[in-house]
């Protein structure tokens, strides 16, 4: 029997089963172990085989872990090991505010490249447009635009802006993250009221949310007479790039992906001070805009 992974950690995991029921499951002996060391060995949305028990029906064990189409990670800094947000998605919804907390077009940069590696289609949305749109936020919004990712202005504590989003992500499994207080939760409960998800102010002191979601949970919301998947997760103070090549960096920011290794000094140049570098030339002549270069200048540090 299959089921669907909705949540849990370490060897704890509740999934849907393909009778309907959601099953206590537990990871059969090391049958998941993995080249690689991950954070976690299971996250919501992945499909799995498991094997009811026999004198509980309502538990089971997860004997293997069925071919994922795709994963979104981040690395997790404590464990510097990969930490998998949601699996088998069909696209990443990454939330900001104009304020409350404080606009950070870097983090959602930052979204945009992991996506991009993972060849997974982003939905940017900017929540609590009710505060007022400033000119630096027009601007990085316009630069998003032209680069062709979906932009979205949104309130959802008034429910304002929802029917555009609701198009979007129907019939789809999809991933909502952000920044802790952008208002993930305040979403997703004006879409499925029933869910009644813990939601918090952002301090007036720090400008900064506090977290109310604590791990990723899968919610299957009925829309109509169709439906949508989201994967809630917890609100991320700093996302870490997995996997990203430094030299390949470029090839995530599609407004100059095609000045890789054109630089006098090829793909050994760090495109930060270098004559005959193609990069900073796209800089000078504002092809490749001061605030994408900013967030690449920001993960070329980290990498």
């Amino acid at each position: 029997m299959q089921g669907l992974v909705m949540s849990g950690s370490n060897n704890a995991f509740e999934v849907k089963c393909e009778d309907g029921l959601i099953r206590r499951c537990n990871i059969k002996g090391k049958v998941l172990a993995h080249d690689i060391k991950y954070y976690n060995p299971l996250a919501p949305g992945d499909v799995v085989e498991i094997e009811v028990d026999s004198i509980s029906f309502n538990e089971a064990l997860i004997l293997r872990l069925v071919e994922r189409k795709n994963f979104f990670p981040r690395l997790n800094n404590k464990t510097n090991t990969p930490q998998v947000l949601a699996a088998n998605i069909d696209a990443v919804v990454c939330i900001t505010t104009p304020d409350q907390p404080e606009f950070r077009p870097i983090f959602v940069d930052r979204v945009l490249v992991q996506a991009s590696e993972q060849n997974i289609p982003v939905v940017i949305i900017v929540n609590k447009e009710d505060l007022g749109i400033s000119k630096k936020v027009e601007t990085v919004v316009n630069i998003w635009k032209s680069l062709n990712y979906t932009v979205l202005f949104l309130c959802a504590q008034k429910k304002q802006g929802l029917e555009a989003f609701l198009s979007l992500i129907d019939k789809k499994t999809i991933c909502v993250m952000g920044q802790s207080g952008v208002g993930k939760s305040t979403l997703l409960n004006s879409i499925a009221p029933h869910l009644c998800l813990a939601t918090s102010k952002v301090s007036s002191h720090t400008n900064k949310g506090s977290h109310t979601t604590t791990s990723s949970h899968l919610y299957e919301v009925a829309l109509g007479n169709s439906f949508v998947n989201i994967i809630d997760t917890p609100g991320i103070k700093n996302f870490s790039l997995y996997n990203i090549n430094k030299q390949n960096l470029v090839l995530h920011f599609p407004e100059i992906s095609d000045l890789l290794g054109t630089c006098k000094f090829g793909v050994s140049c760090s495109h930060i001070t270098e004559t005959g570098c193609k990069i900073l030339e796209s800089l000078e002549c504002g092809r490749f805009s001061k605030q994408r270069y900013k967030s690449y200048l920001n993960m070329v540090k980290e990498l």
